[in-house]
């Protein structure tokens, strides 16, 4: 069966066997070797029958047909494909047009179908056509090049010998079959004009590109194919059939129209002149005997004998010019041949040479080379061509030296007769031969042109003894110096003798030919002393004219004369009548005459600078001067343009052309009308030309002073009006002259404006004063055109409509008189607009400032105006359409690419733009196209060598253009939609962006855009292991291509279409992330800034991967980047994969072990050299170093790519001109020093700038790379890696990092980004070793403790440590960080919650010490160890953090201590806090904050700052108080006193007052919670302070007295509070906690006063009361939580947050049952503080045994509606009781929950999943979170969510049983006393209500002493009462409520170890109750 290539047969193997071929031989890439062997080995057929195509069959015709109704199979797709009947018939049209296989042809048209996107416009029958020959020109090209890779006798290619063997061997092979005769007949039968007629026929030709195309393919094949012959003549001789079948066909060649050969049949004559070429045989090169031993000429007769024949055949050629050249050259080798010793063998053929010479000479042989062979222009282009001829012309002179005197004596008789004919006006002899005129002419015009600057003509000068000096030497080869070669001496003899044997006709050729031999600066010095010492030999003569003709003597002498005579001519206006008589004029030969001399001194001057100015300065000839005279003078145009090109080159230095611009501004050239009157503009181009040198040397500010106003304005405004503007409406006698003249006034305008930078004082108006009246000075010429360009002048108009003619022009594809200068022009004029748009900013703003009354409109927006010819706003889109024509004209793109950039940048010019662009669709394509085509390119090479060769120039050309349209798209892409970017890189600009499908090109319709041109260009290479291309031959293209990727990716509207296509059809991300890390040591840059494009694009694919749920693609790039074990990976090119390298030997031995390979990431990480070189400071001479840096600072600048950049070129202007400002002779001395200093100043910038881009790469490097890491840890799926490789690569990553950043040399700037990324990594490994934790453990502790070893731990926390150390005094913002990774890291040893289980206490004291030690008591013991190794250093520098600074740092320094502090048992930290005044300095500070926080409680406060930090104090400050010595320290350091100082605890806020300013977001709090965060944290610090101080327990809570008495309002509000909210229990919580410690009857409290101590009696009395207060204002409170509101405040707080109902709920129960503990502990101590007996105690309860009411919620309690009665009513005893029931009931219904919620945990596993859903709720926030967490997720959260219940449970247990027993304690003494102790008294005495005097009583006096029994105050107690109470008691202590009580002992206390506590009290309640009844 037959399967079609999709890139057929005949075009895409071909390409790739050229692809192997370039690379190995031109590009000399290493590994291409075997590559080419085996692509030679399968091409050999192709090379072997040349172009041969393969033949048509009827079976293979048969095939095709069928394919349309069977189909056809195709490469690479599955199954047959069925094909249109059109294409078909098209297949048949074209195997029959190229007469080629059937199927070739159907292949061909499939690969031009595929191609087609890269051809728009075309059909698929023109690519085929196209690609068709393209596979024949790959063919040829090949061949070309394998043949110049051969060895020879010519040139070398220095390439490796294995490589020059293949290829010698292989093109040996193909030349013994018979390539030549291939190659000659392939060319006279390939023909342009034929295959465009047979094409015609077929409708085979498209537009006009496309038939350029294909002739210039055509064309190429034929070159090539003559190039390949003529390389191997070069090389290698041709044998003797060869030989003479190339003389057969150069019989037959003709010449063109303009009598020169083809490129092609020239290349042929140049091989057949190599064949004949024995000239090498004088060069002594090593191999020269192994080349005679090879050279048929030597050592064949016959090939000598055949050869020789046939060029002594009188038959005439076709051309018989070209006959005597071959002639010329067989007569040639003869002369050699028969000089050599094996040349005598020879003698028969070596006599002729004298005869064939003369045939040559009547052939007229040196015509035909100057006009044949010079005349075809690729005779300049190819360097052997040059040489080889060179050595014709000079073995002629040298070798033949009696035919050149022939020559000479045939000259000299010509010239007799000539002068004779002359003497009689008779006719010249027909006779006459010009031979020797024709050989001077052809070696001045052969010499004149040097377009490899080779400088040949050198070897017709003898150095003289005089001018040896070194610059001269090296113009023979390797000889000594003493004796130039022999040729060289015939040579200079030949120029020496004929120029003083001169006959007069040969006076101009002489001069002709010296000006050739003068081309080059070596041969013009030599000249120039020729011509010097000619006269001098003669200057004694006293005419001095009569010396040698050819000398400066003469010449000037004559110019002199002219001069005179011509001036005395000047017409007087007088006489207008007299006519001249003709002989005064100059004759025709006269003028040639001079002609030639101008030039000729033109050419010296122009090379040499010695001659200018030994010239210019001579005394008696003046040049200047008699030539600016001559230019008065009535002499023809033709001749004043040569003069003015003469001055142009006087004009080249500088001096001169100071003095040149004065001198013309006295003789005040005038350029008339004559020239449009002939039609020809010679003067005003020359004009131009001198004009534009001018400017160049100098151009002087007062021009034309003292005549004029000065300035250079009147040469501009002539340049513009009378040239410029005028030029497209001349006739023109010489079409071309047209576009000469416009090239050549375009030229100066664009100096001028190149060289001028807009100054503050360009915008002033200036007077000069001239002849007494003051007139407006003129303007900076470059002002002025910035002026005209700013403004719709006609200037403007006609730069444009050139723009557009020019367009127009190419678009044809015509070559057309004149086309050279034309793109030349439009090229100057694309220049113009750019350096106006360039430097426009400044004008304007200087304009703006200036406030002068000029107008101007900024360019971008003139350029949106209406084109006068098409009457469409159409200018931009004529500058885009140069791209079009890159490949023609590439500078004129580079221009256009880069006006566009700057346009760009104006976001409202983009969406007109985008409507320019998209209006006419096939200029849109066309553009399109133009932009990638240009992107496409495969010539840009990015060199930063500045190569001269013209290639090298053009090839960094369309590179600097790709760049330009790259930074055009990424400026683009930042601005709003619609915008260029979107449209050129193939998005919808009509519709929203986002629903743009993106395709390959060519699917769907789609054409290829640059997204596409981008993608090709990134993606060549990365199947191979080399990895991208591009990344390593252009690197900052490669990075701006990244760049642009990544911005799609980023911007929200193109991220969804260009990731899907990314993903989907370029498989781009992990294409290129394989080839991670690029290493480009040339460029580290670049290679970096490459990298981190690539992962910031990485990140954002794995981000939207797994947002989308799209797990194999990111899990295939993870792994990617994550693994450490190697892929085997096969690539498509059968090369083994990449990672192949890595592999260890045991792979290849089959074992299962694979050596680990560096994760991707850490090598990565490993290219970022954190090392930076800084530049040394600058050591000054003569300038000021402060006085340099603040210069340098002032030029520097923000660039484009975000860097701040030193500008040089602007600093170099300021430094020369503070230079330049230097007056006097030591200045002038000094010069070259300062200049010198100057330049190393500028090294020292470039050098900066190097520095800074360096760093800021690397920090750009480091950045994406930490945000790829963070991604890879945070946002992909968790499971993806598992937790133990999870920690083993944060392992890693942590210690790579760390080693990096604390070697010695890296650079404090990266310090940052590495502290951000370690904080994320230590956050990352805490959480996964925390949730590893939680998952392997039940109840139980794991065994193990991480998969991270704990020796990794460690050595994670010693760099960290190190890390926090090196930081030293400056980084305090990235410590920062680094604390937050230390409390990261110490959090992994924290133990997580664990539930209480209520058994642990069984556990007696000893099996808890005993028991082994956990593995986080472990860790932590060895993470102590650790820090305190560290010893104080460590200590300084957290302590100094949490003292002053950043407040961020100073939080996370102050959270370190806290943690250090709780873990340090040794108390080694504490001890030093204490001790170097630091927690003084804490604690002292608490009073500034105090202002601060005070700001905070209004309504709307400026930052919570103050807030977190007096927070992160006090959590400190609590750790410290939680040992005994740190409380007493604290208390020492005065910190109560602090507190009690600072007013922020009075300002409450009002509750309700500011509800309405809350912040909507929720995150900033509202004032009454910003009010607890500053009270809690204090209330907490005093609770534990009073804990921790046992000892010195008095001293903490008078203290704290103190403090509760100062602020004794703010507290009374506080416990009176109305709204009981969450907030509000848990300041009641805590407050209550701490009256219940400390305002108690023994407490003292002394006002120390200088160490004396006062009790004041008042103060006493005042102290009293507000205890007293809080003990009433506590027991109401007790009343309003135990009794009335606890329900009530319950059920709000479900309503209010019915979402985290339950959570509220326990938190609440919590804060209540806490209050309640807290107050009943306060009853008890003040009844043990009282009395020990309860005889003698005092009562806090009245004798009433009612319940309180309102628990029904049948009426609510009194308190809520009467406030002042409920507060001054003392509770009753039934409020004791009640509250007793509520803690037993509620006791047994936690105990409950308690128990199944410690059932659920032990059962986890076996839970519904609808329980375990509702045990998330609370912890997952928003609707359906709990949907989205993955099931082990779920479970670890139930896990977590049960523990906290437990606990919780277990929290209000032990509240309640406390509770319990308290209350029953205070009920005993209470009863005790009421049923034992009491006396009743009557009720009629009183005058009061019994119970509230009675409450007054005792309340008042109870803390002074009166507790006497019988006391006065209990008489108003009724016996009635007594009774009640007894009875409401014995009702209420019933038997249930008993037994439940012993229960309660039994379930909980007795666990606890408390035995019968409850149990004694119940008996002795019951025993009072009982006792009593009977």
């Amino acid at each position: 069966s037959i399967t079609l290539l999709i890139r057929a047969s005949l075009w895409g193997p071909l390409k790739e066997l050229w692809e192997t071929v370039d690379g190995a031989v031109l590009r000399r890439q290493s590994e291409s070797i075997h590559l080419l062997d085996l692509q030679l080995k399968k091409h050999k057929p192709h090379f072997l029958s040349l172009f041969k195509n393969p033949p048509r069959s009827a079976e293979q015709r048969e095939k095709v047909r069928k394919a349309s109704t069977e189909g056809i199979a195709i490469q690479g797709q599955q199954g047959s494909r069925l094909l249109p009947e059109q294409l078909l018939t098209e297949a048949f049209i074209l195997s029959d047009l190229f007469d080629i296989g059937e199927l070739s042809a159907l292949e061909l048209l499939l690969a031009g179908e595929h191609q087609q996107p890269h051809f728009p416009g075309l059909t698929r029958g023109l690519v085929a056509v196209l690609l068709y020959w393209d596979g024949k020109l790959c063919v040829a090209n090949s061949l070309r090049t394998l043949i110049q890779s051969r060895h020879g006798k010519t040139f070398t290619l220095d390439l490796s010998g294995e490589l020059v063997a293949l290829t010698t061997r292989f093109t040996d092979e193909l030349m013994s079959q018979g390539l030549t005769k291939q190659i000659l007949t392939l060319v006279s039968e390939i023909s342009v004009t034929r295959e465009f007629e047979r094409l015609q026929k077929e409708r085979g030709l498209g537009n006009e590109k496309h038939r350029k195309e294909v002739s210039d393919l055509i064309k190429e094949c034929r070159r090539a194919l003559a190039d390949s012959l003529f390389s191997w003549a070069c090389q290698s001789p041709l044998t003797k059939d060869d030989t003479l079948a190339l003389i057969s066909h150069l019989e037959t060649v003709t010449a063109q129209a303009d009598g020169s050969l083809d490129g092609v049949n020239l290349a042929l004559v140049m091989a057949l002149l190599y064949c004949l070429d024995v000239s090498f045989v004088e060069q002594g090169t090593e191999d020269r005997e192994d080349l005679l031993q090879a050279l048929p000429l030597l050592t064949e007769r016959q090939y000598v004998s055949a050869v020789h024949n046939r060029l002594m055949d009188g038959q005439p050629w076709k051309l018989p010019g070209l006959q005597a050249v071959c002639r010329l050259a067989w007569a040639l080798s003869l002369r050699v041949l028969s000089q050599l010793p094996q040349g005598s063998a020879l003698i028969e053929f070596t006599e002729a040479d004298e005869a064939l010479a003369d045939q040559a000479i009547l052939g007229d042989v040196f015509l035909f080379i100057k006009e044949g062979m010079l005349g075809c222009e690729s005779f300049a282009q190819e360097e052997f061509y040059v040489r080889r001829v060179h050595s014709l012309i000079t073995d002629f002179l040298a070798l033949m030296p009696m035919k050149v005197k022939q020559l000479c004596n045939r000259a000299d008789e010509d010239a007799r007769l000539v002068h004779m004919s002359l003497q009689m006006d008779s006719e010249l002899p027909p006779s006459l031969r010009k031979d020797l005129d024709h050989l001077m002419i052809l070696i001045g015009e052969f010499y004149s042109k040097d377009t490899f600057g080779l400088e040949l003509g050198l070897e017709f000068w003898c150095p003289t003894e005089s001018l040896q000096h070194t610059s001269l030497q090296g113009s023979y080869l390797g000889m000594a110096l003493q004796r130039p070669p022999h040729k060289q001496v015939v040579l200079s003899k030949f120029v020496r003798q004929m120029g003083d044997l001169l006959p007069s006709t040969l006076y101009i050729s002489y001069l002709r030919m010296l000006k050739g031999l003068a081309n080059g600066p070596q041969c013009a010095h030599y000249c120039f002393s020729l011509l010097k010492t000619n006269g001098a030999t003669h200057s004694d003569n006293i005419q001095g004219v009569s010396g040698s003709p050819v000398s400066w003597e003469h010449f000037f002498h004559s110019l002199m004369l002219y001069h005179e005579n011509l001036r005395r001519d000047l017409p007087n206006p007088d006489a207008a009548h007299y006519r001249h008589p003709p002989l005064r004029g100059i004759t025709q030969r006269e003028l040639e005459g001079l002609t030639s001399f101008l030039q000729l001194l033109t050419t010296i001057i122009t090379w040499s600078e010695n001659a200018r100015l030994a010239l210019c300065e001579h005394p008696q000839w003046t040049p200047v001067v008699v030539m600016l005279g001559l230019l008065q003078c009535s002499v023809p145009p033709v001749l004043k343009a040569e003069l003015l090109h003469c001055l142009a080159a006087f004009g080249k230095s500088p001096e001169i052309a100071a003095s040149l611009w004065q001198s013309l501004e006295y003789t005040q050239v005038e350029l008339n009308e004559i020239e449009s009157s002939c039609e020809e503009y010679p003067l005003t181009r020359s004009f131009c030309h001198l004009i534009s040198t001018l400017v160049e040397s100098s151009l002087p500010v007062n021009l034309g002073a003292g005549l004029r106003v000065p300035g250079f304005q009147p040469y501009l405004n002539f340049l513009r009006d009378s040239v410029f503007l005028p030029f497209p409406t001349r006739a023109y006698r010489r079409p071309a002259e047209k576009w000469e003249v416009a090239d050549s006034v375009l030229e100066v305008f664009h100096k001028l404006l190149r060289d001028y930078e807009p100054q503050p004082s360009d915008f002033v108006q200036e007077m000069v004063e001239l002849q007494g009246e003051q007139l407006p000075a003129h303007k900076p010429p470059g002002h002025s055109i910035m002026f005209h360009l700013l403004n719709d002048s006609p200037m403007l108009g006609l730069c444009l409509s050139l723009l557009e003619e020019g367009v127009r022009q190419l678009d044809a594809y015509a070559p057309f008189p004149g086309k050279k200068h034309l793109e030349s022009a439009v090229l100057r004029c694309l220049c113009l607009l750019d350096l106006t748009l360039q430097k426009e900013a400044v004008f304007m703003d200087l304009l703006r400032e200036s406030q002068a009354s000029l107008l101007v409109s900024p360019l971008e927006q003139l350029l949106q105006g209406v084109s006068p010819q098409t009457r469409r706003a159409d200018h931009i889109v004529n500058i885009a359409r140069y791209l079009y024509h890159s490949s023609s004209n590439p500078e004129a793109a580079f221009q256009s690419a880069k006006i566009l950039r700057r346009i760009a940048n104006y976001p409202n010019i983009q969406i007109r733009l985008v409507g320019d662009f998209t209006h006419d669709q096939a200029v849109s394509d066309k553009l399109m196209a133009g932009f990638v085509e240009c992107l496409d390119n495969e010539e840009a090479e990015e060199g930063t060598e500045k190569g001269d060769e013209l290639q090298k120039k053009v090839a960094r050309i369309r590179h600097e253009t790709q760049i330009h349209i790259l930074n055009l798209l990424i400026t683009s892409l930042e601005l709003k939609t619609p915008n260029l970017a979107l449209y050129l890189l193939g998005y919808e600009v009509k519709k929203p962006v986002s629903s743009t499908n993106l395709q390959d090109p060519g699917v769907l319709g789609c054409p290829r855009s640059c997204l596409h041109a981008i993608l090709s260009l990134l993606q060549r290479g990365t199947e191979k292991r080399s990895g991208p291309v591009l990344t390593q031959q252009a690197p900052h293209l490669a990075e701006l291509c990244y760049q642009v990727i990544y911005q799609l990716c980023a911007c929200p509207e193109t991220s969804g279409p260009t990731m899907r296509y990314l993903r989907t059809s370029q498989d781009f991300l992990f294409s290129h992330l394989r080839h991670l890390p690029f290493i480009l040591p040339s460029n580290q840059i670049a290679a970096l800034s490459q990298m981190s494009w690539l992962m910031k694009t990485a990140a954002i694919e794995l981000r939207v991967t797994s947002l989308n749920r799209q797990r194999s693609h990111t899990q295939r790039l993870v792994s990617l980047l994550l693994d450490d074990q190697p892929h085997t990976q096969h690539t498509a090119d059968g090369e083994s994969g990449m990672e192949e390298e890595t592999r260890s030997v045991s792979g290849f031995l089959h074992f299962d072990t694979v050596s680990k390979v560096r994760r991707k990431l850490l090598s990565v990480l490993d290219a970022i050299d954190f090392s930076q070189d800084m530049p040394e400071l600058l050591q000054l001479d003569f300038f000021e170093r402060t006085q340099i840096e603040q210069v340098i600072s002032n030029c520097e600048h923000v660039n484009e790519q975000g860097h701040t950049v030193c500008n040089v070129k602007l600093l170099h202007r300021v430094l020369v001109a503070e230079v330049n400002a230097l007056q006097g002779m030591a200045a002038i001395g000094q010069r070259p020093l300062l200049m010198e200093e100057v330049n190393s100043i500028l090294q020292q910038v470039v050098e900066r700038n190097r520095v800074r881009r360096s760093l800021s790469a690397k920090r750009h490097a480091l950045q994406s790379w930490r945000s790829l890491v963070e991604t890879l840890l945070t946002a992909c799926p968790a499971d993806l890696i598992p937790a133990d490789d999870r920690q083993l690569i944060i392992r890693d990553l942590l210690l790579d990092l760390h080693d990096k950043v604390l070697s010695e040399d890296a650079a404090g700037e990266l310090m940052p980004i590495v502290a951000g990324a370690v904080f994320t990594l230590t956050a990352q490994l805490s959480q996964s070793v925390l949730s590893e934790q939680q998952q392997g453990a039940g109840l139980e502790t794991s065994s193990g403790f991480a998969s991270i070893a704990n020796s990794a731990l460690h050595l994670i926390l010693r760099k960290l440590l190190d890390f926090i150390l090196c930081t030293g005094g400056g980084y305090q913002r990235l410590r920062a960080h680094l604390y937050g990774s230390l409390l990261y890291y110490l959090q992994i040893a924290q133990k997580p919650e664990e539930p209480d289980t209520l058994q642990t206490a069984g556990n007696t004291m000893w099996e808890r010490l005993t028991a082994p030690e956990d593995d986080f008591s472990k860790l932590q013991r060895e993470n102590l160890a650790i820090i305190e190794s560290y010893g104080k250093a460590l200590m300084e520098v957290v302590c100094r953090d949490a003292c002053d600074g950043h407040e961020i740092s100073r939080m996370l320094a102050l959270a370190v201590l806290d943690r250090i502090l709780s873990i340090d048992r040794q108390n080694q930290w504490l001890v030093y806090v204490c001790n170097s005044g630091y927690l003084r300095s804490v604690v002292e500070s608490l009073r500034q904050d105090d202002i601060a926080l005070q700001t905070l409680l209004t309504p709307q406060p400026p930052l919570l700052k103050p807030l977190y930090i007096y927070e992160s104090k006090m959590a400190l400050l609590t750790r410290v108080a939680k040992t005994a010595q740190g409380a007493v320290e604290l208390l020492r350091c005065g910190l109560v006193a602090q507190l009690t100082e600072c007013q922020v605890f009075d300002m409450v806020p009002d509750s309700d007052a500011h509800s309405v300013m809350r912040d909507p977001s929720g995150f900033i709090p509202s004032p009454m919670d910003r009010y607890r965060q500053i009270l809690l944290p204090t209330l907490r610090l005093f609770q534990v302070i009073l804990t921790s101080t046992t000892i010195n327990h008095q001293q903490g809570a008078a203290q704290v007295l103190q403090w509760l008495i100062v602020h004794a309002d703010t507290i009374d509000s506080l416990l009176r509070c109305q709204e009981l909210s969450m907030g509000a229990l848990q300041e009641l919580s805590l407050l209550t906690g701490i009256i219940s410690k400390t305002a108690l009857p023994g407490t003292k409290v002394t006002l120390n006063v200088n160490d004396v101590i006062y009790v004041n009696s008042s103060a006493l009395m005042e102290f009293q009361g507000h205890i007293n207060r809080f003990q009433r204002l506590c027991l109401s409170l007790l009343g309003r939580l135990a009794g009335s509101e606890r329900e009530r405040l319950l059920k709000q707080a479900e309503i209010a947050a019915p979402g985290e109902s339950a959570e509220r709920r326990e938190e609440m129960e919590v804060a209540m049952q806490q209050v309640c503990a807290n107050i009943m502990e306060y009853c008890q101590t003040l009844l043990l503080q009282s009395s020990a007996q309860a005889q003698f105690s005092i009562c806090l309860f009245s004798p009433s045994g009612s319940e309180p009411a309102g628990r029904d919620g049948g009426r609510t309690d009194l308190s809520s509606t009467l406030p002042l009665m409920a507060y001054s009513r003392a509770p009753s005893l039934g409020l004791v009781l009640f509250l007793l029931k509520t803690s037993t009931a509620d006791f047994f219904r936690f105990h409950q929950s308690h128990r199944q919620s410690l059932g659920k945990l032990q059962s986890l596993d076996q839970l519904p999943p609808e329980e375990l859903k509702e045990l998330c709720q609370g912890l997952v926030s928003g609707p359906g979170g709990v949907e989205k967490i993955s099931s082990v997720q779920r479970s670890l959260l139930a896990k977590r969510r049960l523990v906290q219940l437990i606990n919780n449970r277990a929290k209000l247990l032990a509240l309640c049983s406390y509770v319990i027993e308290t209350c029953l304690f205070v009920l005993w003494r209470h009863l005790e006393y009421y049923l034992l102790h009491c006396t009743p008294t009557d009720p009629k005495d009183s005058l009061l209500p019994g119970a509230s005097l009675y409450r007054s009583r005792l309340m008042d006096d109870s803390f002074g002493g009166l507790q006497t029994s019988g006391g006065r105050g209990l008489s108003r107690i009724s016996q009635q009462d007594l009774d009640l109470l007894k009875s409401d008691m014995a009702a209420g202590f019933g038997e249930a409520l008993q037994r439940k009580l012993l229960e309660v002992e039994g379930l909980y206390s007795q666990v606890r170890s408390r035995y019968t506590f409850i149990q004694a009290l119940v008996r002795r309640i019951r025993g009072l109750l009982r006792q009593h009844k009977s």
